[in-house]
């Protein structure tokens, strides 16, 4: 009976988090290039140790096969990459990604130390020096791995390979980086991802578009219905434990007087 306590408890552990992760979602569902995150669940495994052909307790008494945990456990996170909805901005600089890739940028943390991140968000800015740069302002890398700098006096265009034209000669060509595995690329931050190791980089099908931004793909209609079925899902382990409680109740305060 006891045991059923825990059960429920490892049910309203794991549909907090659930909730959690849902909450996060729908916070972020109007940031630019946002990839929804989900959770899984795991069964606890039935039997946590073997004892096959053990005759240290004796060829013929009984011994125990392992330890029977009930419940659920948290699984693993996981990201949904699939893309997100268009929506036209007309500036220059504002970029979409039409396929998988990312753009590269130097990332300044506050000790000082730089590294290279990757983002789907193409919302830059041109500075008064000519850098294009991140709303938070981390430099956009080119292809050679350098921080994007170019005439601010003089009108831009980009094309679909991400070349940056000026008076008619192409000046800087914007990076764009694939992977092999994304399950090899970590969530960083808000909105950016930095390679584990293990990672591969491969040629990316994606085309650059000038005028356009990528949003989230989280869809806030099936995040708050995922939100009721989880907190009707927590409720039902509440009402377990609650009635569980009650039997105990009953069992120690009433029967045992008897």
């Amino acid at each position: 009976m006891v045991k059923g306590l825990y059960t429920a408890y490892t049910g309203m552990i794991n549909q907090e988090h659930r909730m959690d992760v849902l909450t996060n979602n729908l916070a972020n569902v109007n940031t630019n290039g946002y990839k929804k995150e989900g959770a899984t669940s795991q069964s606890f495994d039935s039997i946590l140790a073997y004892k096959i052909k053990d005759t240290s307790e004796g060829v013929h008494l009984a011994k125990r096969i392992g330890i029977n945990n009930p419940g659920v456990k948290i699984g693993e996170g996981y990201t949904d990459f699939s893309q997100g909805p268009m929506k036209t901005t007309g500036n220059t600089f504002d970029l979409a990604l039409t396929d998988s890739g990312f753009f590269a940028v130097e990332f300044t943390a506050k000790n000082g130390e730089s590294s290279v991140k990757y983002t789907r968000d193409g919302n830059f800015t041109l500075t008064e020096e000519g850098n294009l740069v991140t709303q938070d302002g981390d430099a956009v890398l080119d292809e050679d791995g350098n921080p994007v700098k170019i005439d601010p006096l003089l009108e831009a265009q980009i094309n679909t390979s991400g070349q940056i034209i000026q008076d008619g000669k192409v000046v800087a060509t914007i990076q764009v980086t694939d992977f092999e595995d994304y399950n090899y690329l970590e969530h960083y931050g808000e909105n950016y991802y930095q390679p584990v190791e293990g990672a591969e980089t491969k040629e990316p099908l994606a085309k650059v578009y000038s005028g356009y931004l990528e949003t989230s793909n989280v869809s806030a209609v099936t995040e708050m219905v995922n939100m009721i079925t989880v907190q009707r899902a927590y409720e039902s382990n509440q009402k377990v434990i609650t009635t569980i409680d009650s039997t105990l109740d009953i069992a120690a305060n009433q029967l045992g007087k008897l």
